[in-house]
């Protein structure tokens, strides 16, 4: 434990480092294909229908499922579920695991089914909730297609529990993918009923892709015997009740400001939460690609090391945790400043087609720049909450949570009169900001301080280095722009893939100079799982 502490690797983590940025590594590859089709989707959306009132209702009715799938299912994943079915994970206890697995599959899936059925009664005053800034023609709009997609709610909750499971066993090929075939709903969907139905031709992509989604998961649990159960007394429904319910009690604060955030949107125009909508597709982009996915692959570890009672089980996951957010930072830093710098060619390559004109882009671009303020903070934030998740402490993140909403509420109340849209995404970033710092602090004071760990040193090295990064990449974009002009279709697609490309390879040129160890293993890692790679 002293190497570690002067700023070396323990003995275990550069077996730790492979297997983390394998785990993280498949993930990704899920993440990549999941963002590809995620844009190819949103392309399709943007053609057929722009970024029109009509586009802002089906955005609001669709964060419904979402909504309530996050309350019931997404917030008890990383927090309760998969660190207690990782106790059931091993090969001599699959049984127990098949019986818990039922449990939670019957209990959750009658209390989704009765939100179902209430849904659908109050779906005129859930569509005056979120939309209450719309007019009464869109309002109406909003409650069909509101009442349209909240059965995938069900299904949605069905497949998020086989998505737990299934991280518990350390499976992560199944669930990577899982959310990129879900984008296969509406890529197929729109273009063969846009004509025919309208708007709701996405409402059926949503039904479509949730069903994709939950039966790609399933072949892999063929081992586990799950048999359905109502035993409300199981001690493993028990545990997981008791961890998520601070993270319940948080999420209905979160869901509250999500749906003053809507509301107060659709007062700003009625195009305003397209635009956001499509700014935030962009931002989930690197942090689906980077954030989650290492957090994702080292959450078992940390569960594993959490529980640990050996006397250096701390200085472990400490080391564990800081790799983590090594990974994250040596990435997202450059991810950040390549799409702020590119912001406009890319929005206006990937919508600006169809009924998306250029005052949509022009608009996305300025929600894009101002969400990126916020994404380094919320791609750190990652790692530290499920750090938390890892001991069973679900009270702080819940507690932090709250906060950042407070923070939320009082620069949306502040910014929205004077600038509109804008003012809200500004209050998201600092939402995020506001978290990310409270959750670090509140690391180094109850479980151990990351000084030794090269965190900071790869800040600072990523940062150095992806500011001469941007540097490059504006200037070889402005130099393009000089024999193509930038507004045409080749001119975008010329600035994105050449600066893209350049960006890359100067960042990793100045990272591997710099001596940035993480990029070297990604990079080798990359290489290894590319065929056509030397």
């Amino acid at each position: 434990m002293a190497e570690a502490a002067k700023g070396g690797p323990t003995p275990a983590e550069p077996q730790e480092s492979v297997r983390i940025a394998q785990a993280a590594g498949i993930t990704a590859i899920g993440n990549v294909t999941s963002r590809v089709l995620g844009l190819g989707r949103e392309v399709i959306i943007a053609h057929f229908f722009g970024a029109t009132g009509l586009v802002s209702a089906f955005r609001v009715a669709s964060i419904i499922p979402t909504m309530v799938y996050q309350f019931l299912i997404g917030g008890m994943l990383s927090s309760a579920l998969v660190p207690v079915l990782s106790e059931y994970a091993s090969a001599e206890r699959r049984e127990e695991l098949g019986r818990v697995v039922g449990v939670i599959f019957t209990v959750f899936g009658a209390a989704l089914a009765a939100v179902v059925i209430l849904l659908e009664a109050l779906a005129p005053y859930v569509a005056w909730l979120l939309g209450g800034g719309f007019e009464p023609r869109l309002r109406e709009v909003t409650i069909l297609l509101t009442r349209m997609v909240i059965p995938a709610v069900l299904i949605f909750g069905s497949a998020g529990i086989a998505v737990g499971t299934l991280y518990s066993l350390k499976r992560f090929t199944a669930p990577a993918f899982g959310a990129a075939v879900y984008n296969l709903g509406i890529i197929v969907a729109t273009p063969l009923l846009a004509e025919r139905i309208g708007i709701r031709s996405l409402a059926v992509g949503v039904l479509l892709g949730a069903v994709i989604q939950l039966l790609i998961q399933l072949p892999w649990l063929r081992d586990v015997p799950i048999r359905p159960s109502l035993d409300l007394g199981h001690p493993a429904l028990k545990r997981i009740l008791l961890l998520y319910a601070p993270i319940a009690a948080g999420l209905v604060i979160s869901q509250i400001q999500i749906a003053i955030d809507r509301n107060l949107a659709s007062r700003t125009g009625p195009s305003s939460i397209a635009w956001m909508a499509n700014a935030t597709t962009l931002i989930q982009f690197p942090h689906g690609l980077i954030s989650i996915a290492v957090s994702t692959a080292i959450l078992p570890s940390l569960a594993s090391l959490a529980a640990a009672s050996n006397p250096a089980g701390d200085e472990d996951f400490i080391s564990t945790l800081a790799l983590g957010l090594r990974m994250v930072l040596a990435t997202v830093i450059p991810a950040t400043v390549g799409l702020f710098v590119l912001s406009r060619p890319v929005v206006a390559l990937i919508f600006e087609h169809g009924r998306f004109t250029p005052f949509d882009t022009a608009n996305t671009v300025l929600a894009l720049r101002l969400y990126l303020i916020g994404l380094i903070f919320a791609s750190v934030d990652w790692p530290l909450n499920y750090s938390f998740y890892a001991r069973k402490d679900t009270l702080t993140p819940a507690l932090v949570g709250a906060f950042s909403v407070l923070v939320y509420l009082a620069v949306a109340l502040a910014l929205i009169k004077p600038l509109g849209m804008a003012g809200l995404v500004l209050a998201d970033s600092c939402k995020q900001i506001s978290h990310a710092t409270t959750m670090l602090a509140l690391f180094h004071r109850r479980i151990g301080s990351l000084a030794g760990h090269e965190v900071t040193g790869v800040t600072l090295k990523g940062a150095a280095a992806s500011l001469v990064m941007g540097l490059v990449v504006w200037s070889v974009t402005s130099a393009l722009g000089n024999f193509v002009p930038a507004a045409t279709l080749s001119g975008r697609l010329l600035a994105v893939v050449v600066g893209g490309g350049v960006g890359v390879a100067v960042y990793v040129l100045l990272a591997n100079f710099l001596g940035i160890r993480e990029i070297r293993l990604l990079t080798g890692l990359a290489r290894r799982l590319c065929p056509f790679c030397p």
